[in-house]
């Protein structure tokens, strides 16, 4: 089974220039998220990983009547974003969770847990 991770951030990503303290902190955070992504790489299970950009620079787009909609972002809306995802494939859900567990992210934000499934039967 595939269970995707997705680390769920809450609150815009700034555009403003961090802090040496800021900046420290974040690098910290890459380099554990890049441990735990190669770890998950080591083990045989991770499928695939990345990061996203700010919402600032998506595009949301609805058709609508055959009409087609763009809405740039940030989209003020979201109260939270997905900031990235490791898609991993395990025997069961609990493992799973395990893993969301033992994410560095889930310190510092939301690791949500979702199944994969098909999208068109047949």
């Amino acid at each position: 089974m595939s269970f995707m991770l997705m680390v769920m951030e809450t609150g815009p990503r700034t555009t403003n220039p961090l802090t040496e303290q800021a900046r420290s902190i974040a690098a910290e955070r890459m380099e554990r998220m890049r441990r735990f992504g190669d770890d998950l790489q080591a083990r045989g299970i991770l499928l695939a990983a990345d990061s996203l950009r700010s919402d600032a620079e998506g595009v949301r787009v609805t058709v609508r009547d055959g009409k087609r909609s763009l809405s740039d972002g940030p989209f003020t809306e979201s109260k939270e974003i997905v900031g990235g995802f490791f898609l991993v494939a395990v025997e069961t859900r609990e493992e799973a969770l395990a893993l969301a567990s033992q994410c560095p992210a889930a310190e510092w934000s939301t690791v949500e847990v979702r199944q994969s499934g098909p999208c068109f039967d047949g």
